[in-house]
């Protein structure tokens, strides 16, 4: 028998004895982390944005089955120092599902299933798949996050454009009028389903369509850029439509209609003209046997592929273990939450007709507004409290807002941040928005408000999400809960800046009886808890 065969024979016995192991390896690490697989399958169903991730696995293995030929004469190897990876990657994912940061334990799940093929059929194997597998990551709905930004880019830019076209425009935020009628860039505006759609088709374009590095990577920059700008030309053409039509056109539900249209000729052009530099896979086929007689490598047995997926598995489990042990400490009774009748520095309940505000924060525990007055100062507190957090309900989430962009009530005007000294002469870096009312709600009050927005856990203060996430990471990993607090401030805005006044009057006054409100909110919960 030649050396040739014998090789192919080896590896083919090879192949028998790892794939059973790595495909059990695979199952195992889908049923552990179910609960994140089923939660990113749940987005791709109800998400136009994400709906690609459903085609994204059978499209990676279409790819790894077109390499079989590539694949079949390498031989699968155990490599035990991946270990490490899967331990830290576990780790990554258990961080991620205590502060429930969806994006973190998905892009975790996904990882733990690459590392899976890395150490069971080894580098030579996995690097031969590198890019199927990078592609799994595509399946992970990220990008939301992006969205405020890219409105806002939209909204500069079709302002811009239409100024320039000789269209007078007034705009506040993301609201913007011209002679023919009121608009507003929505999130179905903002380009992320263009961008998104476009990035996962033109990689995989790239990828079958060229050989050399660098056109992948520019044909990639290209599928980035296109489709953004291509974006602002569409909302900037909507809304041009509608003007020169009277409304007659692109003025309701068929404007999302024309945008998909002209973003599927902006694809098809970008795709037609990518394809004129294709490069052909023209590599001959090379002579695999061996010029002079050389040891075959050897390889586990069937024992050694199985006892590196059971090691995996032990390892992928750890943390399930500690989160189990975190649970225990869970506090999950009913929050009681009412604001007190007065705070101690004169401000007390007020009975006017102060507007309430119903921010969309979704899925709080419970949440309280109410009106204090100091006179001759009035404003609003509103308080949404967060315990047992998970997928569905979270402190911090890109879909808590203050306000949607498709509110009827009220419209961001501008956004940024304060400095207010406290009673104790440390400061405090809020969150501050102006809110425009949108209708008349039946009340004398002025149609401007502003807003503070602060995140109170673990008994800190802080206007970040990213520290709201640390915060909330170290009290879970310290076994003192999860529970955390949205607090609103708002106030009349005035035009001498008398609502700055008076939210750094309340705010510098009884931030320390709000903390103190709070944690006994905590604390009765945990009294009360069975």
């Amino acid at each position: 028998m030649s050396d040739m065969a014998v090789s192919t024979n080896l590896s083919n016995q090879t192949w028998r004895r790892s794939l059973p192991a790595l495909l059990a390896l695979l199952i195992a690490v889908v049923l552990l982390y179910r609960d994140t697989f089923w939660g990113m399958a749940q987005i791709w169903l109800r998400s136009e944005t994400f709906t690609h991730g459903l085609f994204v696995l059978p499209i990676s293995l279409w790819l790894i089955w077109r390499s079989r030929a590539t694949l079949q004469p390498l031989q699968p190897r155990t490599e035990p120092f991946v270990l490490l990876g899967v331990l830290a990657v576990a780790l990554v994912w258990l961080l991620g599902e205590l502060v429930s940061v969806n994006a973190v334990t998905q892009l975790s799940v996904v990882a733990l299933l690459v590392l899976a093929v890395f150490l069971v059929l080894g580098w030579q194997v996995s690097v031969a798949m590198l890019f199927p597998l990078g592609f799994l990551f595509f399946a992970v709905p990220l990008g939301e996050f992006l969205m405020p930004q890219f409105m806002a880019w939209t909204a500069d830019f079709t302002v811009l454009a239409l100024r320039l076209t000789g269209i007078p425009v007034y705009r506040e935020g993301l609201q913007f009028i011209i002679p023919s009628g009121h608009w507003s860039v929505v999130e179905a505006c903002s380009g992320i389903r263009y961008l998104i759609a476009s990035l996962v088709v033109g990689t995989l374009f790239a990828y079958l369509n060229y050989r050399s590095a660098w056109r992948r990577w520019v044909f990639v920059g290209v599928s980035i850029v296109v489709p953004v700008v291509a974006n602002w030309l569409r909302a900037y053409l909507i809304v041009l439509l509608g003007h020169v039509s009277g409304n007659k056109l692109a003025a309701g539900a068929d404007h999302l209609v024309y945008g998909w249209v002209f973003f599927g000729v902006v694809m098809l052009m970008m795709f037609m003209i990518g394809a004129r530099w294709r490069e052909d896979d023209t590599t001959e086929p090379t002579d695999l046997s061996p010029k002079t007689p050389a040891p075959m490598p050897t390889s586990p047995g069937r024992a050694g592929f199985w006892g590196m997926a059971a090691a995996a598995l032990l390892v992928a489990s750890l943390p399930h273990f500690w989160l189990d042990q975190l649970n225990q400490r869970q506090n999950t009774a009913a929050v009681l939450l009412d604001l007190p009748a007065s705070f101690g520095s004169g401000w007390n309940r007020a009975a006017s007709n102060f507007v309430m505000m119903e921010p969309e924060f979704k899925n709080p525990a419970a949440q309280v507004s109410a009106s204090y007055a100091s006179e001759p100062d009035l404003l609003g507190v509103h308080v949404s409290y967060y315990r047992a957090q998970d997928a569905q309900r979270k402190l911090v989430s890109s879909q808590n807002m203050v306000v949607a962009s498709e509110d009827k009530r009220w419209a961001r005007v501008d956004g940024g941040s304060e400095t207010v000294s406290l009673v104790d002469g440390s400061s405090l870096v809020v969150r501050s928005m102006e809110l425009r009312r949108l209708e008349n709600l039946g009340t004398s009050t002025e149609q401007n408000l502003l807003v503070w927005q602060l995140y109170w856990v673990d008994g800190a203060w802080t206007a970040s999400d990213f520290k709201a996430k640390l915060y909330g990471a170290r009290q879970r990993m310290l076994g003192r809960g999860d529970d955390g607090a949205i607090v609103l401030l708002y106030a009349a805005r005035g035009d001498q800046g008398q609502g700055r006044a008076t939210l750094e009057k309340f705010l510098g006054q009884e931030i320390p009886a709000l903390t103190q409100w709070l944690g006994h909110v905590r604390d009765a919960a945990a009294v009360a808890k069975p």
